[in-house]
């Protein structure tokens, strides 16, 4: 049985959305488990509220309400009241579509650990910076590697086996997908919508706390990093992307400019 474990905080804006797109895959044999944790808004009480609509899908469905915030706090306890061997693991904003979750049941349905991602789609965005830094961060290498799980991702019972908790690092997708071999991780055709943060000072925020969490698993897990497969940028590459779109290229550059300008720490929104 497939348990989607999502963690939200202070979510009750996206979360419907999430549901009921999740509840469109239709009767999967599967349950979700949302993890409102650390809200200050109605998170809980919006999940709860379409309890009826996973029982008409076919969904088993289960709502934690956690007085502490913190995402490898709500990873946990998701996982403590999950009952199925193959696991996913979904953000709140996160849009799946109807096909995905029964591709992934099927590519996790072997004795090997396996990890599995959709392909990621980044929805239009608002503002047109984010919009120039959406369009070249999609036609960089490192974005276009094999299953990057953005979002979400999912692995079996070999594969979760991996780990035990979840630790308190700032980046716990990169870490668990650092757990497989690239030959280990498998990507699925169908799609799932992945916001981007809207705005330049959101941007840098959170591509600082993005790259914060690289350093860290470096500084806590020495040579996890070198498990990473994505392929490098090249100087070639990098002109001619920056031809082809030189607005998309200062947008990137001066957001990654204005990450090492000042350097910070601690949790920021992914969007």
């Amino acid at each position: 049985m497939l348990s989607v474990i999502i963690p939200a905080s202070n979510e009750a804006g996206y979360i419907g959305g999430c549901l009921t797109a999740l509840f469109a895959s239709g009767d999967l044999g599967a349950e979700v488990v949302v993890v409102a944790n650390g809200c200050r808004d109605a998170t809980a009480e919006v999940a709860r509220g379409y309890a009826s609509a996973a029982a008409a899908a076919g969904w088993g469905f289960s709502v934690l309400d956690l007085a502490e915030g913190g995402k490898p706090n709500a990873l946990n306890a998701g996982d403590g009241a999950a009952r199925g061997d193959l696991r996913a693991y979904l953000d709140a904003d996160v849009v799946v579509s109807p096909k995905l979750m029964a591709q992934v049941i099927a590519a996790l349905t072997v004795e090997a650990p396996r990890y599995v991602a959709g392909t990621p789609r980044i929805p239009r965005p608002r503002s047109a910076v984010t919009r120039a830094y959406a369009r070249f961060w999609q036609t960089l290498p490192f974005a276009q590697s094999k299953a990057g799980g953005y979002g979400f991702f999912a692995v079996n019972a070999a594969g979760r086996a991996r780990w035990g908790a979840f630790p308190r690092i700032i980046s716990d997708d990169t870490f668990v997908r650092l757990q497989f071999l690239p030959e280990e991780r498998v990507q699925v055709a169908a799609s799932y919508d992945w916001p981007m943060i809207e705005g330049f000072a959101a941007l840098t925020r959170v591509r600082r706390r993005q790259d914060a969490g690289v350093a860290e698993i470096d500084r806590l897990y020495p040579g996890l990093l070198a498990r990473e497969g994505k392929l490098p940028l090249t100087k070639p590459q990098l002109l001619r992307l920056m031809l082809r779109d030189p607005v998309g290229f200062a947008t990137y550059a001066a957001v990654s400019l204005a990450v090492r300008l000042k350097r910070g720490s601690g949790w920021t929104r992914g969007r």
